[in-house]
Parts: structure tokens; sequence; C-alpha cells
């Protein structure tokens, strides 16, 4: 049949297969608010005709400035169900650059938390927004006008956008990413093939993503969860590792998603209470936004807790690849599989990937030569929204340039090795930042570590460790080049190790190393004695 993918026939299913199955939100207060998919979907339809009711028209652009909670779901459903466009808004971003977003993608109106509203207030004079949905009450207030059986399946094109997000700007302006109802579909089929650590998520499952709905379409999780049926639990505006953990347990959580940060204040959490929290329930961690170091892998698996590792970015819808263990590899050592869990793994079903060195050659599957990966797929960006001047990150022949560069392992597994932006580059030959940070990071006293790449008269650049120590932890320069040398070249070892109480860090919590940059322009003198803990 000529059968058209839109998230309609999502709303459908959900509201007609799971109507009781729970949605649950930890609120501002810390209490928990719990309702339902039936009772979400029908919302949902109220969101859709009472935009339709304020004067927008198919194709208009409906922002949101939201933390993860079930009225944040209703837009993710009723916007685009609406015939509108979802444009969800990263909090953490300065007003300039929210204010350039909203300008840009042409919001007219916006959904907005009563906590945040002094953060819009700070940009909304640079927009052109007509209409102001407080959460807590004007929200309200509009959906009690409307009725959800007065919603009729606008009868979208499967081409037509569903949602948008922008990318986070960290070089130039923030460019904005289109994702249709097609695409919004065939990544959730995607993602649900995935079938991580062997286990595919379904309506038993208990799911909390960790992952902000204000970034990279919270990975496409609650459009997951509406489609099979899942639990779903919003952690609200609380991301700190008591509250998550206290979430696990209270809502035997099987399954969550978020970045190596919010894992690392988990693992030391877990580390400093054993026993104090019932994790036995939870399948696995799923980890994006950058690549975990080995010893969070290995610290969550002494506690029982597998981590599926994945790759994505904005312009991916994210989800692109997750890892997992070949069959014949179930009963390998401990060590053996921890060399594939780290990995970024194989792409879903209907993407293609492929690294290229910078001559153009396709890069073998020897696992040592790097290069750029590329990628296509249906949920795939074709280019960037109204942004001609990035035309160049697509090739001739229709691949995207990610600027992740990267290894391939026997049987195409992916081994993330830096940013084309990150990599360092001394004496004509490649340096894995990305190796490096989670190297130093599996040192017991350290809690973090970035590094970058300073000038160098005659290597053109040097690396640069910028380490912030446990707690109670000590270490010196000599130290960790001596940790470090035994898995690296010689030339890879940084010059210099700098001492920091917190390292700078991106909206989506990945390091900001353009701070890290700036910071450091040239080679510090590497401190010779130990340095305390934070």
């Amino acid at each position: 049949m000529e059968f058209q993918l839109t998230l309609p026939t999502l709303l459908r299913r959900a509201e007609t297969y799971f109507p009781t199955k729970e949605i649950v939100t930890r609120r501002p207060d810390r209490s928990f608010h719990r309702t339902n998919y039936g009772e979400v979907c029908r919302r949902s339809r109220q969101l859709a005709v009472a935009l339709g009711r304020l004067g927008l028209e198919r194709g208009d652009r409906v922002a949101t400035l939201c933390w993860n909670h079930s009225q944040h779901m209703e837009c993710y459903l009723g916007i685009p169900c609406g015939g509108f466009v979802l444009h969800t808004l990263n909090i953490r971003l300065h007003p300039a650059d929210l204010a350039y977003i909203a300008r840009h993608a042409g919001d007219r109106a916006i959904v907005v938390d009563r906590a945040l509203v002094p953060l819009l207030e700070a940009f909304r004079g640079q927009t052109e927004l007509e209409h102001v949905l407080v959460v807590e009450d004007t929200y309200e207030e509009l959906l009690a006008g409307a009725d959800a059986d007065d919603w009729r399946d606008p009868g979208l094109d499967e081409r037509d956008a569903a949602a948008m997000c922008y990318t986070s700007g960290t070089t130039g302006r923030p460019k904005g990413v289109a994702y249709s109802h097609r695409s919004t579909i065939l990544h959730t089929l995607g993602v649900a093939c995935g079938a991580p650590l062997g286990h595919a998520l379904g309506e038993a499952d208990v799911f909390l993503p960790v992952v902000p709905m204000f970034h990279a379409n919270a990975w496409g999780y609650p459009y997951l969860a509406a489609m099979l049926g899942a639990k779903i639990v919003y952690p609200g505006p609380h991301f700190d590792a008591e509250s998550l953990l206290e979430d696990f347990v209270q809502e035997r959580v099987t399954w969550t998603a978020g970045v190596p940060t919010i894992w690392l204040g988990i693992l030391r959490a877990l580390e400093a209470n054993p026993g104090r929290y019932d994790l036995s329930h939870l399948k696995g961690m799923l980890v994006g936004g950058s690549a975990p170091p080995r010893s969070l892998i290995a610290g969550f698996r002494r506690h029982g807790i597998e981590i599926c590792h994945g790759w994505g970015m904005t312009e991916t819808s994210p989800v692109a690849t997750t890892s997992m263990l070949p069959g014949e590899l179930a009963n390998a050592d401990p060590e053996t599989q921890l060399d594939y869990i780290a990995l970024q793994g194989l792409p879903l079903p209907l993407v293609e990937l492929r690294g290229r060195d910078p001559d153009g050659r396709e890069l073998p599957w020897d696992g040592e030569t790097i290069g750029e990966l590329e990628i296509r797929g249906p949920w795939v960006a074709a280019s960037y929204y109204e942004t001609p001047e990035q035309a160049d990150r697509w090739t001739e022949d229709g691949w995207f340039r990610t600027g992740d560069i990267v290894s391939i392992e026997p049987g195409g597994f992916v081994r993330i090795q830096d940013r084309t932006k990150d990599v360092i580059k001394s004496g004509g030959e490649w340096i894995s930042s990305v190796a490096l940070e989670n190297a130093l990071m599996g040192h017991p006293a350290v809690a973090e570590a970035a590094v970058i790449a300073i000038p160098d008269e005659k290597w053109g650049e040097r690396p640069l460790a910028v380490v912030v120590l446990a707690p109670g932890g000590a270490a010196t320069r000599e130290e960790l080049r001596a940790f470090l040398a035994p898995d690296f070249p010689k030339w890879w070892l940084p010059d210099g190790f700098e001492f920091v109480d917190e390292i700078p860090k991106t909206a989506v919590g990945k390091f900001r190393k353009t701070a890290l940059r700036e910071l450091y322009g040239l080679a510090p003198e590497p401190p010779a004695s130990p340095v305390p803990g934070g």
C-alpha cells in the first residue's frame, strides 16, 4: 500500500493499545506525577487543536524550552500531529544563541517551564515569538479550551517536517536540522531493531531517558517508548546522581540513556555507597554523546550493570550505531568482551558508513588506518535548514561528512578516534585526544581528563592534558605519563599536564575544548609535585 509514515499513526497506536501504561515525572519539588499514555495522547490531541485555534498554520514552528516531563512528551506528539513543527530549544545555550536559533527557525509560539521564563525573557525580544505558553498555567488554560475529539489527522505528507533541532554551535553559528515524519518513524523502527546487549526494548520495560528532551530529539526515545508501550520515567530537572539512583530504584527502571558525564557521577555514587541501591532490574545503560572511558564500562560491570555504547549526531536524528557483542564472543574473557563493548559498534539497519582518508581513499577494516567517517541513510539529514553555505558537508555522491575521525575494526565495528577539530597533528601524524582522555580517566586518582593541542615550533602541535583529580586523589605529571606509557607510543604522550578543579563543558555535557584552547594558548610549565584532589 501507499502508506504515509507519519506520527499520527504512532499516536493512535499508543492510545489504542497502551492507554493504561504509566508515564511518571519527577516534579521540581521532587514529588512524582503519574499519568498514562491514554491521558497524554488525549492531551496531545487537545494541544494540536488548540495551536490551530491560536492561528498557527501547517508547517509553523512551535518551540519548547522545557525539562523532561510528560507535558514535554505531549509537545513531542501533539505539535507534529497538528501539522506543526516541534522545535526543541537547548536551555543550556547562551541567550544570544537561543535568540539566533529561534529567529532563524522562525518560531511563532513557545511552550516554556515556569522556572525557565527568566531565560526566555532574556532573549524573547530578539525573536518573532507571538505566543508564550507556560506549562504550569497558560499551557493548561489553552488545553482546557480545546476538545480532543475535534482533532482530525491532518493528512500530512511523510516528507513534511515533524521536528527540528540545532547543533550546539561549537564551530560557528548553530545549524538547523529538520526531521521529517518519515525519517522520525524510520529512526524509531531502526532504534527498536538495535537490540542493545542482546535485549530488545519492549512493552514490559521501564525506560528513564536522562538525555535531555531539549537535545538532539531526545535520541528518539519518547517516540520509541510510545511505539512499544514501555513505561517511561521522566526525571524533570533532577539530573544529579542521587535523584537518578532514587528514580531507578523506586520505579524499577530497566533501561536508561545519557552522556558519559552523567554515568561518571552515578558510578562515583555507587562506589561511595556499596549495597545502598538495588539495581538488579537494570538491564543496561545506553551511553552516547562522547566515547565512554573503558574504565567506566568496567566500573559498572563490577556492579553487575552493562553499558551499551552508541554513536550519532544531531544530523543523524541522532542514533546511527550501537555497540554489540558478536555471538562468538559470548563466552570470551571479560577483557576481550570489553574491547568490543567499548567500540561505537555497527550501524543500525538501513544506515551505511564508510571511512575515507585525506586523499579520498576508503579505509580498510584493519582497526589501524584512520580517516573521516561518512554516513548515509533514511534518517540522515540531506542539508542544513536554510544554510546553503554548509553544503560542502555532503559529498558529491550524497554522503554526510561527520567530522569524526575513526578507524574501522575487522567486521565493520567503528572506533571513534577524535573529532577533526580536536585531533592533534604532531609531526605530520595524528594523535587521538579521545584515546588519551579515556586512558587517563582509568587512573584511580583521575576524575576527568581532557586533552587538547597546543602549538609547538618543532612538531606543529603537541598534546596537553587538563586533569581533574578525584576527591582525595593525588598525582604528578611523571606518574600520569608513566601510567600512559605502556599503551601509547612515546610521541603520543602529553608534554604538559594542567591540574584544575573543573573542566568546562558544553550544553550537552561534552568537554568544551574551545574554552581550554583559549585558556592554554601556550604550553604551560607542568607541575612537578603532587597536587591534592578537589
